[in-house]
């Protein structure tokens, strides 16, 4: 009979588990975890905070009293498996209670610490009983009950990514003043500059103080002192949790000689068995494949973890397993903003050299007049000159997680603009446009890669009006008045036939409506009618205001736009 002992539960150690018991029912299976629960649900922890998950009770989805009764495994908490004795193909086991330790044999181990949270050394106070990281059940019932036993109601949350944005949309939602410190210029590394706008936005809209390019130096009693700009902030705070990010958990297979990769986290074969053949390893300790990049590197996402535990399970009990990497798609919202991305961003493809070119569109998520239909920003990355698919970003008050599912497909499946342009899917009034929001990116990103028109980046656009260059706004006269670039003429669509004379042909001339798709409609009949040195605004006026809005409130620089209009 085959021993599987497995060291770590959640996502990653709990689904290898359950899966080799479908497999094998004769295994003993023994599960280990250091915690006090074996599963719960990670990406839930932070609306316990808001009570949007009512108990903490809820958050545990599993108990070691579950597991035997269902699937015959012994899963141990409160157990920390502290040495791997390779040679006799044993583990030295801590209790965390009682301070005894065992051996306990294995034929077959897998190994599932997960990761844990970065807590720099150069922070003073980061050590102090108000501060927290959040990265289990008890972590998230540690915050919450010091919060409501001291009444905190000034809180900072230190870095700006998945768990730490939910963190503060959940303390916001019951009612705590909320500032976040993130050290980058951006929020949400996975999103490019231009797109990480919309959430700044969003976030500052909601009331939360945010501070960006900034980095907690010292935590005091009741404040967060952090260098901005060079100088520093003093920001109140009775209660602070620091999110600033996660590093593999690998110490244990450190200490046992086994291999780790470039990038620190233990390396693993297309099997996930490490370097020893009898041991697996999965879930964010792990180094995995980026199928875009063709490199190696570590992700903390859940969906990756359990196809990384099945797939080890799947090998230890005889099963075939084709590993086809990751391409790190992901969602999350952000109070009224839905947000996800799929591939790779603008960032990682110029680090990679790979020759790009990026179709934004506005479009609405809905018929414009069913009830809730509001605009999309969906951004698109294509591969120059195959027009393959590499990324795309999107966010809104709509279903952006269909859209970026849609992509997340064709990137799977090698897809380019042309199968995008084609792809059929469903639709409904209530639901999207017949067009919709994937097949108009598409559209734009062909126009593109066939030189059918140039384009004009949003983050392009400053520099154009405070050079004076010619700008036309198709929009109408009343959109117009309602805000516009300054220094933009005003001939609107309606009227552009009969006005096309008013175009200056010796001067680069500019064009841009709402959202672009009027003014893709000018640039048209102007190449048509023989001008050539003419370009369309990406985003147009609605894409400007997203990109200029907070940066003008945050640094309170001159705005390029008589008024900021979002509608």
């Amino acid at each position: 009979m085959k021993k599987v002992v497995v060291v770590g539960g959640v996502a990653g150690g709990a689904s290898a588990a359950a899966r080799i018991r479908r497999l094998d029912e004769q295994a003993e299976i023994v599960m280990f975890e250091r915690g006090a629960h074996v599963s719960f649900s990670n990406c839930c922890l932070p609306y316990y905070l808001s009570g949007t998950v009512a108990k903490s009770s809820a958050l545990v989805m599993m108990t070691p009293e579950a597991f035997k009764r269902r699937f015959n495994i012994d899963a141990r908490t409160g157990s920390e498996v502290v040495e791997i004795n390779r040679e006799k193909k044993t583990v030295t086991v801590q209790e965390t209670a009682t301070g005894k330790t065992y051996e306990e044999a294995y034929d077959k181990l897998v190994l599932a610490p997960g990761a844990s949270a970065v807590v720099p050394k150069s922070i003073k106070g980061a050590d102090a009983k108000h501060v927290f990281t959040v990265r289990n059940v008890t972590d998230i019932c540690a915050v919450k009950d010091y919060i409501d036993k001291t009444g905190a109601q000034n809180i900072v949350v230190a870095g700006a990514g998945f768990v730490g944005l939910e963190v503060a949309e959940n303390l916001k939602t019951a009612g705590k003043n909320v500032s976040i410190v993130e050290g980058a210029d951006q929020v949400m590394a996975p999103f490019d500059y231009d797109m990480a706008q919309i959430l700044h936005k969003e976030i500052v809209d909601q009331g939360i103080r945010l501070y960006l390019s900034s980095m907690v130096t010292e935590i005091t009693d009741q404040t967060v002192i952090a260098q901005r700009h060079g100088q520093p902030v003093e920001i109140p705070a009775e209660a602070v949790v620091l999110s600033i990010g996660v590093r593999p958990e690998t110490s244990l297979a450190a200490k046992a000689g086994l291999e780790l990769g470039q990038s620190g986290a233990i390396r693993v074969n297309h099997n996930y068995q490490t370097s020893d053949p009898d041991i697996y390893a999965v879930g964010d300790a792990v180094e995995t494949f980026n199928r875009m990049t063709r490199h190696y590197g570590s992700l903390a996402l859940a969906g990756p973890a359990q196809r990384q535990a099945r797939a080890a399970a799947d090998h230890i009990c005889g099963q075939n397993h084709s590993n086809k990497g990751y391409i790190a798609t992901s969602c999350l919202r952000v109070f009224k903003k839905n947000v996800a991305c799929t591939g790779l961003n603008e960032k990682a493809l110029k680090k990679e050299g790979i020759p790009y070119d990026v179709a934004y569109v506005l479009p609405s998520d809905k018929v414009g007049i069913m009830p809730g239909s509001s605009y999309m920003p969906f951004k698109l990355l294509f591969e120059v000159p195959t027009g393959r698919i590499l990324g795309a970003q999107a966010i809104g008050q709509g279903d952006v997680v269909r859209r970026i599912d849609v992509i997340a497909t064709l990137i799977t499946m090698g897809g380019t603009l042309e199968d995008l342009k084609e792809m059929e899917l469903c639709y409904s009034p209530v639901y999207g446009t017949a067009k919709d929001v994937v097949n108009m990116a598409a559209l734009v990103g062909l126009n593109l890669l066939y030189g059918h028109y140039e384009q004009v980046r949003v983050d392009q656009v400053r520099q154009l009006v405070e050079s004076g260059a010619y700008i036309i706004d198709v929009r109408e006269p009343a959109e117009y008045e309602a805000g516009h670039l300054k220094g933009a003429v005003n001939i609107p669509l309606s009227q552009f036939r009969s006005r096309i004379d008013e175009v200056p042909k010796d001067v680069p001339v500019y064009l841009h409506c709402r959202t672009s798709q009027r003014s893709y409609y000018a640039l048209c009949e102007l190449l048509g009618r023989g001008w050539r040195n003419v370009k369309n605004i990406s985003g147009s006026f609605l894409g400007i205001c997203l990109y200029e809005y907070f940066n003008d409130q945050d640094t309170g620089r001159e705005p390029i736009v008589t008024a900021y209009n979002f509608k």
